[in-house]
């Protein structure tokens, strides 16, 4: 399944920041950052409730934003992008 995920973390003070990076490590281990606080991720059903545990249990929900759509599939045929887009297609071969 393909997601998207979307996070603002409030860093008004070093235990904000201190999540802030350990959200944005947990999205990296999942998927690809395609904007500041945007990921991208295809996973597993499993994987995606491993995700959601982990992230849900490091913001601080008084604070924090979380948000995490399962995207229509397929997705090309559901998204569009417009300017620089650094994202890569880890269905294409790596290597030419």
């Amino acid at each position: 399944m393909d997601v998207l995920v979307a996070y603002d973390v409030s860093t008004t003070d070093a235990a904000g920041r201190r999540r802030l990076r350990h959200v944005a490590q947990a999205c990296t281990n999942y998927g690809q950052r395609v904007q500041q606080s945007v990921f991208e991720c295809t996973i597993t059903r499993a994987q995606y409730e491993e995700l959601v545990d982990e992230l849900t249990n490091m913001i601080d929900e008084k604070e924090d934003s979380l948000r995490v759509y399962r995207l229509a599939q397929p997705t090309e045929e559901t998204i569009d992008t417009w300017g620089q887009d650094d994202t890569m297609d880890f269905d294409d071969p790596l290597v030419l």
